[in-house]
């Protein structure tokens, strides 16, 4: 019996010191990089630049890019993201001006689509904390891309190289473990017929700007090819720091009874808080919740309808 006593105290050591010497490992990798694999279609990608295009890549940029990547000059020259949870360390937003050097400016069209589908930039290195978009339609994608060759003001070549990103030990074992770049797809993907309501709001929300995101239960638990599959869909409960360091929930967008929003906002209150940030009582919701001017009435109530489908989750986010 001593000896097989031995044996398993000798076994459980061997296992701690491997452990360690993983950990050891995966805190000097850091954040890993992968080898840079654009498939053709992607790659021969060649945006024309069009008025229409530059208009529609501008009103998503307007959505998506410029709160993480606008400095107070209003150009998108990167910055560093207040709002991310301290435990994902510190993160700092890409110069995607047309700067050649410091910018995207040298980036071609594919280069630039498969960053937003995958994470991947082109030099192999993984940005973890940016949003992917791997099932934006191919147009709007094309329209962000138009929109960023574009002379407007934002993204004019801007010089800026940005910081280093600072991420914590819990995010450096997360992306050697389970936060893994997107596969893209590459089957054409189309925006849905506006007048299919529910279909287009589904799209909306959860393809163009991934409300899920911020109001799901868990960063890293999302599954962006699968958004459905994410922990907690739309229950909420993630918590992000305003700019002054407070903690503030998200907040549960499933129509549950009681801690969800069929209560909480009529349609047209909905749209009033989307797009204007303004509550049922008139005050304003807080931050990081931020206006989303460009989006019309119509899309803000084609996501309400939509947001009518999902399952519900009881989750008072304001309870934990």
């Amino acid at each position: 019996m001593k000896k097989i006593g031995m044996l398993v105290l000798k076994i459980m050591a061997g296992l701690a010191v491997i452990g360690v010497i993983a950990l050891l490992f995966v805190n000097f990798r850091g954040v890993p990089s992968y080898e840079v694999n654009i498939p053709d279609n992607i790659k021969n990608v060649n945006v024309e630049v069009t008025p229409e295009r530059v208009a529609r890549g501008e009103k998503i940029a307007l959505i998506m890019c410029n709160a993480c990547h606008a400095n107070g000059e209003n150009r998108l020259v990167g910055k560093h993201i207040a709002d991310l949870p301290a435990e994902f360390g510190k993160a700092y937003s890409l110069n995607i001006t047309r700067d050649a050097e410091d910018g995207i400016g040298s980036w071609t069209d594919g280069e630039i689509i498969y960053f937003l589908k995958t994470g991947i930039k082109r030099t192999g290195q993984y940005a973890p904390i940016m949003p992917k978009f791997p099932r934006m339609a191919d147009e709007d994608l094309k329209s962000v891309i138009a929109y960023l060759r574009s002379d407007r003001f934002p993204v004019q070549a801007t010089k800026g190289a940005g910081h280093e990103q600072e991420p914590s030990f819990l995010l450096k074992v997360l992306t050697n473990t389970v936060m893994k770049p997107i596969e893209p797809i590459t089957e054409p993907i189309l925006v849905p017929d506006s007048t299919d309501k529910t279909a287009f709001g589904k799209y909306i929300a959860n393809d163009l700007i991934a409300c899920y995101g911020c109001h799901s239960g868990d960063f890293a638990k999302e599954d962006p090819l699968h958004p459905e599959k994410s922990f907690g869909f739309y229950g909420g409960g993630i918590k992000m720091p305003d700019l002054e360091g407070n903690i503030i929930p998200s907040a549960n967008l499933t129509f549950d009874e009681e801690t969800g929003i069929s209560k909480k906002y009529t349609e047209e209150q909905f749209v009033q808080a989307v797009r204007l940030c303004k509550k049922p009582d008139g005050t304003l919701l807080r931050y990081p919740m931020q206006p989303h001017l460009t989006l019309t009435d119509y899309e803000v109530k084609a996501i309400y309808a939509y947001l009518k489908t999902v399952p519900k989750i009881r989750n008072n986010v304001n309870a934990q």
